[in-house]
């Protein structure tokens, strides 16, 4: 086992098998940067988040529900992004409420829509 032209031909055939496999190696890297350009390009051509979701109900004639904040965890595929205006509308018109808010998001939204009840 130990006789060098034994390591030898051992070492020629590993050199053999990298160079085969070389091409391949190359090819999954030149696919992945592919698909990592592509996410990235997702990510750029991504419309930015809304301030304010309004949630309809459950069926695309219902009346509105829910407004949410912009990022909020629990808004609904059927929400659609609004104005500041249009969500304080909904909410003086009674046609939705606010989206029960942990104390932390509620203090900032409720905050900001005051704001804006007064301007």
């Amino acid at each position: 086992m130990n006789d060098p032209v034994s390591r030898l031909a051992q070492l020629r055939f590993l050199e053999r098998m990298q160079q085969r496999d070389l091409p391949r190696t190359r090819l999954w890297i030149a696919e992945e940067e592919r698909r990592e350009a592509e996410r990235q390009r997702g990510a750029r051509a991504r419309p930015p988040t809304p301030d304010w979701l309004l949630e309809r109900g459950l069926n695309g004639q219902a009346p509105p529900v829910y407004v949410h904040a912009g990022g909020c965890w629990n808004a609904a595929k059927r929400s659609t992004g609004i104005s500041r205006d249009q969500a304080l509308r909904a909410l003086a018109d009674g046609r939705a409420h606010l989206f029960p808010l942990p104390p932390g998001c509620r203090t900032r939204v409720c905050g900001e829509l005051s704001r804006a009840w007064k301007a």
